[in-house]
């Protein structure tokens, strides 16, 4: 045998080699578990097209954060599924609405929660689109925005630590940013979905939180999936305009945007591993086709060695299981 030969198995013959060499770490404060809250449900109630995930009542959501406690995951994403609905989406930024309630329980239950608020429209208006609606049927951009910014302040009036835009109306980081600091809240950050895609893979969230347009789609402003200029362009915008945290969503199909984001900017990165994602993993493990454990484990690392700094994710607390 030819001498000098590069022998790179030497550094994978054991698991105590193997973890001294690993060069992408995953644990559980990278992650962030998303949570549906349902006004006026008792206990739980079970996802269809999300096995193992529910609609929670907000008599159980203290419960909830204790048990993250418990699992080290050091945040939750929350979103609301409101009593009623209208045209501009009012319940949203109610003083008393389902997800600034379930943030002051879950606070009082886990005080060290880091609690970030979705803010979007879509699971408040009748129609389920983002924003409101100009006369042709089109989301009125700049009308959304003042509306957006009372939900944001609403929620950091609850209590939230984190504002996380989701609805792809431009300029709302700015006007965000500029009403969470006109009522006090200099110090609540702001996580924006900045390059957000209009894709096929949301199906299972939109059943979750009630959220499907009433008509139309979202390609009109959420990103076009070819797109990653385009991507790179949105996040340093929103950065321009004081985010203080960047997401790519999806994650798995945009591993590469989610590194040409990094390359790009210093803001701490999301990626939110949606849906779609989570239900298609579950399905072929149901079959048996993959080994779900080690499928989950390899899904969540390939976002994290993309360039991903925090995961936002349904398979946070199975995970986290795994490890205790």
């Amino acid at each position: 045998m030819e001498t000098g030969i590069r022998r790179h198995r030497r550094l994978r013959r054991s698991e105590s080699i193997r973890a001294l060499v690993r060069e992408t770490e995953l644990t559980p404060s990278h992650l962030v578990y998303p949570i549906f809250v349902e006004a006026g449900l008792a206990g739980r109630q079970p996802i269809e097209p999300m096995p193992g995930q529910f609609r929670l009542g907000l008599d159980i959501v203290a419960e909830e954060a204790k048990e993250l406690r418990r699992l080290g995951i050091p945040a939750v994403l929350l979103f609301g599924i409101p009593d009623t609905k209208d045209e501009s989406g009012s319940a949203a930024w109610r003083p008393n609405g389902v997800v600034q309630e379930a943030i002051r329980r879950m606070k009082d239950a886990n005080p060290d929660l880091v609690a970030i608020g979705d803010v979007c429209l879509c699971e408040y208006t009748t129609h389920g689109h983002c924003g409101v609606l100009a006369p042709d049927g089109s989301v009125d951009n700049d009308r959304t925005l003042p509306l957006l910014a009372q939900m944001a302040v609403s929620l950091a009036e609850a209590g939230c630590d984190i504002i996380a835009p989701s609805d792809m109306m431009d300029g709302r980081v700015a006007a965000i940013r500029a009403a969470l600091d006109s009522a006090g809240f200099s110090q609540v950050a702001i996580l924006s979905y900045a390059a957000k895609f209009a894709s096929a893979f949301y199906g299972p969230f939109r059943v979750a939180a009630d959220s499907a347009p009433a008509f139309g789609d979202r390609r009109g402003y959420q990103m076009d999936p070819a797109n990653v200029r385009m991507a790179i362009d949105e996040v340093l915008t929103d950065e321009a305009e004081g985010a203080d945290m960047v997401m790519v969503k999806p994650a798995l199909p945009y591993l590469d945007v989610i590194r040409a984001v990094r390359e790009r900017t210093e803001l701490p990165l999301a990626a939110y591993n949606v849906s779609g994602e989570y239900a298609m993993l579950l399905a072929a493990a149901e079959r048996g086709w993959i080994d779900r454990e080690r499928a989950v484990h390899e899904a969540l690392t390939a976002i994290r060695r993309a360039g991903a700094d925090i995961i936002i994710t349904y398979h946070a607390k199975e995970w986290a299981k795994a490890r205790c």
